[in-house]
């Protein structure tokens, strides 16, 4: 392990132990909001120290972590509980089965399932943390700015959302490191990574478009190399090869990422359009609630649900619609203002990484970085050309994120799908602030930089703990970013894990 990964993984583990720490004693000081959520009855007697688990980490299971919760204890009872993909409440189970089970004479399965959120979800954010440097460090191909990226990663805004019972660290880990194997050529490894990670959150189905532009860009670049280096009738055929070989990447690495949210809904489908349960198998205390709440259960004696009955029976889409009202436009309401002021920052984010990538590549941009000057003498960080494609799966995700989606989680959505807010806010960071310039500054109290010819030789100094004492100190920019991450890092943990409205 190399010294820049060592210092990620140290910063990712103080930051994880901070927000666990943070939101038990949160948790304990603010009491919990009386918020309208999902929130299941206990139907399993509490053990010896159930209370003591839910004390420390109680605030993990708030909001959309219950969702989580339940699956892995009950399974899919109510329709509802089907936005939520299975793989996360598959390792909770799996951690509270196997890792967890010499507990199971103090803590019960719930108690568990929660221990198991805490340990599962720090371990899956190191996973992630070590497979965005890697990813940076392969796209930026800038040591000094993927450290910083990395270190800003661990900061991130979602923070509450990467250590709660939330789907999103797993994805994270997953998505990051199948984009890392993509772009060293690991085409069949990075297909089983992202699709794997389908089958956390349903927009793993947008890392489709990676697998369609890398390998094309690679696929380009072989034809340019044969183009000059073979002739006559050899060249045909290798032209032939390498777009038959792209034909057939491109289709079975489609087929692979799209088979965990097809095979989903098709379980989905069977559960409640041929349903093979009836009333009396539920839970008593389950079923009341689902009849208070109006949660369809599955139940072989009544009439299927009317969305089995369209052409496409998606249980996803009829979700998101009827449960969550999620649609095209449906967020922009004056109520919802606030919700657009949360979300504001990581989307302006978003927009000045596209602004100043095409302000820096406009060719490039418009030739959709496939050929062009920029792809022969590529400049390394973070106007480099690799950097391309993941600037327009940033603003893909932006644009769907504002116009279909609930706007406020737009802070989760993308910082666990997109490296690019992270990869921006370093740059600025490296561009704006006098305290990290190699330079030295007016003020030698506040030099930040260890000697050049030493870096490689120890542990690599985190510029982000450095400016932190000399924060009024900072530049604007540095004072917005850090302030930004530091702010909602701390907030996220107060409010959410208070059953309090958050991102």
């Amino acid at each position: 392990m190399t010294m820049d990964v060592k210092a990620v993984v140290g910063f990712a583990t103080v930051t994880r132990g901070l927000s666990l720490v943070l939101q038990a004693v949160l948790n304990a000081a603010i009491p919990d909001h009386d918020a309208d959520a999902f929130r299941p009855p206990r139907t399993e007697e509490a053990m010896y120290l159930d209370n003591v688990v839910d004390w420390l980490f109680g605030g993990l299971s708030h909001w959309d972590a219950e969702h989580f919760l339940f699956i892995a204890e009950k399974g899919y009872l109510y329709e509802h509980n089907f936005a939520f993909f299975p793989l996360f409440p598959i390792v909770l189970r799996g951690l509270a089965e196997i890792l967890l089970r010499p507990l199971s004479s103090w803590l019960s399965v719930r108690g568990r399932l929660l221990l198991a959120v805490a340990l599962g979800n720090s371990a899956l954010f190191l996973l992630s943390a070590i497979a965005f440097y890697a990813l940076s460090r392969a796209v930026l191909q800038d040591r000094r700015l993927a450290l910083l990226s990395s270190f800003l990663y661990c900061s991130t805004p979602a923070n509450v959302f990467m250590t709660a019972g939330y789907s999103e660290s797993l994805f994270a880990a997953l998505t990051f490191g199948g984009l890392f194997l993509l772009e060293k050529g690991f085409t069949l490894r990075a297909c089983l990574a992202l699709s794997i990670a389908t089958a956390a959150r349903s927009n793993g189905l947008v890392n489709i478009g990676f697998l369609l532009y890398l390998p094309s860009l690679h696929a380009i670049s072989l034809i340019r190399v044969y183009r000059a280096t073979t002739k006559g009738h050899s060249k045909v055929l290798h032209y032939i090869w390498v777009i038959l070989r792209l034909l057939l990447t491109s289709l079975f690495g489609t087929a692979v990422i799209a088979l965990p949210f097809c095979a989903f809904q098709y379980y989905g489908y069977r559960t409640f359009c041929t349903p093979s349960t009836s009333l009396e198998q539920i839970h008593p205390a389950l079923l009341s609630l689902g009849e208070r709440r109006g949660y369809r259960v599955p139940d072989e004696n009544g009439p299927p649900p009317l969305w089995c009955m369209r052409p496409l029976p998606l249980l996803y889409s009829h979700i998101q619609d009827v449960y969550w009202d999620v649609g095209f436009l449906r967020y922009f309401e004056l109520r919802q203002i606030p919700n657009f002021i949360l979300a504001m920052p990581m989307a302006t984010l978003a927009i000045m990484a596209a602004y100043a990538y095409f302000q820096a590549n406009p060719e490039l941009c418009l030739r959709l970085g496939l050929w062009g000057t920029a792809l022969e003498k590529p400049t390394p960080g973070f106007f480099n050309p690799k950097v391309f494609v993941y600037v327009v799966h940033s603003t893909v995700l932006l644009i769907f994120g504002t116009l279909c989606m609930h706007v406020q989680v737009l802070t989760r959505f993308m910082a666990s799908s997109s490296p690019v807010p992270f990869w921006i806010s370093a740059h600025l960071l490296l561009l704006n602030e006098p305290l990290l310039h190699r330079r030295k500054t007016s003020n030698p109290n506040v030099q930040l930089q260890t000697d050049p010819k030493n870096c490689c030789k120890h542990t690599p100094q985190n510029p982000i703990l450095a400016l932190l004492p000399h924060f009024k100190a900072c530049s604007p920019t540095t004072q917005s970013i850090l302030g930004y991450f530091l702010s909602y890092w701390i907030l996220g943990l107060a409010l959410h894990c208070n059953f309090l409205p958050w991102t």
